[in-house]
């Protein structure tokens, strides 16, 4: 027979254990339930909150599609919805809504929110970060040799100071399809000449590639480089896609409107890219140029990224309205311009393989 010590000791040491077996029972329960509620928060919108496009995490670029709804908010019947980027300005959208948002390259918190008819709010927030479009996708519409088209016409540039005059043709040397266009320009007092295209009609595509192939001679009287494209909207406006390489400056400059597009106030604006100067460009040889750039429906433009001789760089902050009440018919036009150095003197420029590709 046990003793009653015995039993006691017994009894304490089961009880004990069946503490412990309880306390780890309950803890593992318990860690369950935190990595189901984990789960379903990473899955459930909040609030009733539904973001179709974009995911969290995921990558995209400038505009990217935002698709949201909710038919409710907390508890209550949903009135109208909003999103804002970061610590941004809220836009009020309805309930059900699609739209095109600009951001700058890099990271983003992407709040998407609700109000209800009694004052409920919520914010589901998603990561997001902005790339530039450096590839071209496969439902693109490609235009190449561009420079080799019957209809290229060529004035001087009264935004530039002096005068200028040009001429230009096609030329089998120097040439690497055979077919380069050879534009020659005299100036005094800094004047710049500018040589255009038209290559096709689209109002819809909003995201664009511009891809040339660039050869100077030698070029001590060469200012600026600049390579533009112009495209009219559905809206009748015209948006200005300006890039140039600021020999003055030492940076890659892009075009933004500060006015409106009936009054535009058009300016050239400093980026954070460096761009060597072109008067100092190798000599007699090929230089291939690369731009990626993008609009909204309002004619927000974001400028993504520059490559020169396969050295890529991102523009940081590049976005803004270029949009301008030109009275232009549809088209899609490009441009190419030098801009002459001191007081009088010559370039000739070689463009090849121009290929614009946009969706």
């Amino acid at each position: 027979m046990k003793s009653a010590f015995a039993i006691w000791v017994g009894s304490t040491v089961t009880a004990a254990s069946q503490s412990t077996q309880s306390h780890k029972l309950l803890t593992k329960y318990r860690s369950i339930s935190l990595a189901i509620l984990a789960l379903l928060a990473s899955i459930v919108p909040a609030f009733g909150i539904t973001v179709t496009t974009p995911e969290n995490g995921e990558q995209l670029t400038s505009p990217f599609s935002l698709v949201a709804s909710t038919t409710s908010c907390g508890a209550e019947p949903a009135v109208s919805m909003g999103y804002s980027l970061d610590y941004g300005a809220t836009t009020i959208v309805p309930t059900s809504f699609s739209a095109m948002v600009i951001a700058g390259g890099g990271q983003h918190i992407l709040h998407v929110k609700c109000w209800g008819q009694n004052g409920a709010n919520s914010d589901t927030s998603l990561n997001i970060t902005i790339v530039p479009e450096t590839t071209v996708p496969s439902n693109a519409t490609i235009v190449g040799d561009i420079q080799s088209l019957p209809n290229w016409a060529w004035d001087h540039d009264p935004g530039t100071p002096g005068d200028s005059t040009g001429s230009s043709d096609l030329t089998n040397v120097p040439s690497l399809s055979g077919n380069a266009r050879r534009m020659a320009v005299s100036f005094d007092n800094s004047g710049g000449e500018l040589f255009h295209v038209s290559f096709g009609k689209d109002t819809a595509a909003t995201h664009f590639i511009y891809d040339a192939e660039v050869y100077l001679g030698y070029s001590s009287a060469l200012a600026n480089i600049e390579m533009d494209m112009n495209q009219v909207m559905a809206n009748g406006d015209t948006v200005i896609y300006g890039v140039q390489c600021d020999g003055i400056s030492g940076t890659w400059d892009y075009t933004l409107n500060l006015g409106t597009p009936e009054q535009p106030i058009d300016k050239w604006i400093h980026s954070n890219v460096s761009c060597p100067e072109p008067k100092t460009w190798d000599p007699n040889t090929w230089h291939h140029v690369q731009i990626s750039y993008s609009r909204d429906g309002s004619g927000n433009v974001t400028y993504g990224s520059v490559v020169l001789d396969g050295n890529q760089s991102d523009f940081v902050g590049a976005t803004g309205n270029s949009a301008f009440a030109l009275g232009w018919g549809t088209t899609l036009l490009t441009n190419f311009q030098v801009d002459g150095l001191g007081l009088e003197g010559s370039i000739t420029a070689y463009l090849d393989k121009l290929t614009v590709s946009r969706w």
